[in-house]
């Protein structure tokens, strides 16, 4: 069963097209690919999915409810959850606050109950803080908790940034170069991670990202993109030999 279609999706920047006709079909329990030189198009594609961005042209629907012309919040309570190609924590707060934030967007208490603290509001608040240490732990971050976000090397903040995400119970997880800074090892252990979340957490995963490795090792499928526009679509070792692929990543290629 398909539970994102993008159909003919088109955007512009002040007249400059940024995507061009973009497909997309993704199957429940996918775990696919966009790769392409910078400049491609990968995040807008990403930014038109979730509503920071409203497509010009086209149509995308997720679990087949238009979502062109939602706002971010609206996608978000669909249950899609991202993360950022630059990393979005609230720097300022614990660790354990920027989980429980993700949280509240679905919290069962009214504003009143919120103010006064009543009502439904403190068996609420103990149930979010029980899901976000829970988070946390699985992510390996319990031992920092208490500290500030800023305050945690990059990997670790990649690892916050995936938790928060999953906070929102998403159906749909995309990810934005989650593997941007890492040394070898930490990709490694990102590789597993991010297979280990899908079959945990019965996720489908788009995500995006430069770093060959991981794409080839973990996708199932892979959509090439260049100057927005689609030039391949197929599983790893079909795109690792595309002429089209290779050429918009080495240059010409000499006949």
């Amino acid at each position: 069963m398909t539970i994102l279609i993008a159909d003919k999706v088109g955007h512009q920047f002040g007249g400059l097209s940024a995507v061009t006709d973009f497909n997309l079909n993704l199957h429940y329990g996918d775990l696919m690919g966009i790769i392409g030189p910078n400049g491609a198009g990968k995040t807008t594609i990403f930014n038109l999915i979730t509503g920071v961005y409203q497509a010009s042209e086209g149509s995308i629907f997720f679990k087949g409810i238009e979502i062109v012309g939602k706002q971010p919040n609206q996608i978000a309570a669909l249950r899609i959850g991202r993360t950022f190609q630059n990393i979005r924590l609230f720097r300022e707060l614990s660790v354990l606050d920027n989980v429980r934030i993700a949280h509240y967007a679905q919290a069962n208490y009214s504003l009143l109950e919120g103010l006064l603290h009543l009502g439904r509001y403190q068996k609420e608040e103990q149930r979010i803080i029980n899901n976000s240490r829970q988070l946390l732990s699985i992510f390996k971050l319990e031992h920092v908790a208490g500290e500030l976000a800023k305050n945690l090397p990059y990997g670790l903040q990649r690892r916050l940034e995936i938790a928060r995400a999953l906070a929102i119970s998403p159906e749909l997880l995309l990810l934005d170069e989650p593997a941007a800074g890492m040394n070898p090892h930490e990709i490694e252990e990102l590789m597993v991670l991010i297979q280990w979340v899908r079959q945990e957490f019965k996720l489908t995963i788009l995500l995006i990202e430069h770093q060959m490795k991981l794409v080839m090792g973990i996708c199932e499928r892979i959509q090439v993109l260049d100057f927005g526009e689609t030039l391949a679509e197929g599983p790893p070792s079909m795109i690792q030999n595309h002429p089209k692929v290779l050429e918009a990543y080495l240059g010409e290629i000499p006949g």
